[in-house]
């Protein structure tokens, strides 16, 4: 009988210690949904997750209808009664993985803005979308819901009522959300014009337990120049572009910073995949020459102008590719005949996750898992996700070391 309590109480201490996350930083990581469609290797499905990964997982994307009624983008997915059963198979994560912490993201970037600025234009559309985001959370034992608005004010249908309805769209999450324990997070801009547009920072930043900065996209295919998608700091010639200097993480971060944000409440965001461009003269290859256009589909995630780092590291790291890094700018890049590629490798966000940790953040944001290295095909799995969180762990051990 002692044995057995013994063995009992040895096994959960080993559980208490799978379960104790090796880093106090936050990992924030978002999946999208629809990956499960991709085609070959890139099939992403919920049981690829490595919850020993992430601190919190962010379920991209539910949406809204105008009247407030919240809209599950894909039921075949998604729904019990649907072919995947992917809110049930995300809730099980808890049973073996009880500290990860599950929430739904609402909105993103195909929502826009049109349904955001009326539901939160109108109390009893916010109280609808409200109580009917709550009822799914509260369905599956998730953790909160984080908010992508992309973004008051900005694309769509917006208005100048945005920037004040927002921090009443967050209070009203806030008040039944918060009293049962749970969280209410955001998506926010990472550039500087788009973070003056949209936001009244003093009160948002009341009402979120955390704000997930969308620290890439920067340049991409609506550019018609070549432009790096997350830049860590900027380059001589991003001077030359006016407010282009501004579109670089170091500067969306401090900014957010110098609003007197908590730093606690920070993650920045990294992202997993590369924006792309079809060169118009491939003698012109620097930032800023004119290109043709985006760049080619990928294989896996097939829209024009963006590759996946799964597709990056397979097909374009050989020899008929050249890699090339900005020491400015601290970022690499590869051009393969017509086609160039900017992303973030293992170098760059360890550079990026040590400017994060030196400002003070809680931790850093990924968009996406699924586009990361997930099955290992060119090495280590998850390489970019395991790098920042190899990175924050040092940060972390370090600082127990000063204390």
């Amino acid at each position: 009988m002692r044995l057995q309590v013994g063995l009992v109480f040895v096994s959960l201490i080993f559980l208490v210690l799978l379960s104790t996350p090796a880093s106090g930083y936050n990992v924030v990581c978002y999946f999208s949904s629809w990956a499960i469609y991709r085609n070959y290797t890139a099939k992403f499905d919920i049981s690829n997750i490595d919850p020993t990964l992430c601190t919190h997982i962010n379920f991209a994307f539910v949406e809204l209808f105008e009247d407030g009624s919240l809209f599950i983008v894909d039921p075949w997915e998604s729904n019990d009664d649907g072919e995947y059963h992917g809110f049930k198979n995300l809730a099980a994560i808890k049973q073996t993985h009880p500290e990860v912490k599950i929430l739904i993201s609402l909105g993103g970037w195909n929502e826009g803005s049109k349904n955001f600025s009326s539901v939160s234009a109108d109390p009893e559309r916010r109280k609808l979308l409200v109580s009917q985001s709550l009822e799914l959370v509260e369905k599956y034992n998730y953790d909160g819901i984080d908010i992508d608005w992309e973004y008051p004010t900005l694309r769509d249908a917006a208005h100048t009522e945005d920037k004040e309805n927002f921090v009443l769209l967050l209070k009203d999450f806030s008040e039944a959300y918060k009293p049962k324990g749970l969280l209410v997070t955001a998506a926010v801009a990472g550039a500087v014009d788009k973070i003056n547009s949209a936001y009244d920072v003093d009160q948002i930043t009341k009402y979120l337990d955390m704000l997930n900065i969308m620290t890439y996209d920067y340049h991409g295919a609506f550019d018609n120049f070549i432009g790096h998608i997350a830049p860590l700091h900027a380059s001589s010639v991003d001077y030359e572009h006016g407010h282009n200097s501004t579109y670089i993480v170091a500067t969306g971060l401090e900014y957010w910073l110098s609003l007197n944000v908590d730093p606690a409440k920070i993650n920045m965001g990294v992202a997993t995949y590369g924006r792309t461009f079809t060169l118009l003269d491939q003698d012109h290859t620097s930032l800023y020459d004119p290109v043709a256009g985006p760049g080619e589909k990928g294989l896996y995630t097939g829209m024009k102008g963006s590759l996946g780092y799964h597709e990056i590291c397979e097909f374009f790291s050989g020899s008929d590719s050249t890699y090339y890094w900005d020491d400015e700018q601290k970022v690499p890049h590869r051009i393969y005949n017509d086609q160039w590629i900017g992303y973030d490798d293992e170098r760059s966000i360890l550079l990026k996750v040590d400017f994060a940790v030196s400002n003070g953040v809680g931790g850093i944001m990924v968009w996406t898992l699924d586009t990361d290295d997930f099955l290992g095909q060119c090495g280590e799995k998850y390489v970019l996700v395991n790098t920042i969180k190899k990175r924050l762990e040092y940060h972390e051990q370090q600082k127990k070391k000063n204390q």
